[in-house]
């Protein structure tokens, strides 16, 4: 079994078995959440609006601010799940 996102995206690109591509996929999606939360803390921190980082990541203030916004005063650090170890 793989152990780091690394692994399960390696294995399941290189994989016929729809469980491995569909773990990979799982496993991109997991590190691309983890990345933009730090990001858009990191912005929000550096006094970023919402719409400065809606722009960058090409969607609305209001999807990014839906998305983020009930953090931002509190952080990202207790949003961590289960799935954020794959």
């Amino acid at each position: 079994m793989a152990t780091s996102v690394d692994d399960t995206v390696v294995a399941g690109a290189a994989s016929d078995d729809p469980g491995e591509g569909l773990r990979a996929v799982l496993a991109l999606r997991l590190l691309s959440d983890r990345l933009e939360r730090l990001h858009v803390d990191r912005a929000r921190q550096l006094g970023w609006s919402w719409q400065d980082i809606a722009t960058v990541l090409g969607v609305s203030k209001q999807a990014v601010h839906k998305k983020h916004g009930r953090y931002a005063a509190t952080g990202y650090k207790s949003t961590r799940t289960e799935h954020d170890d794959v």
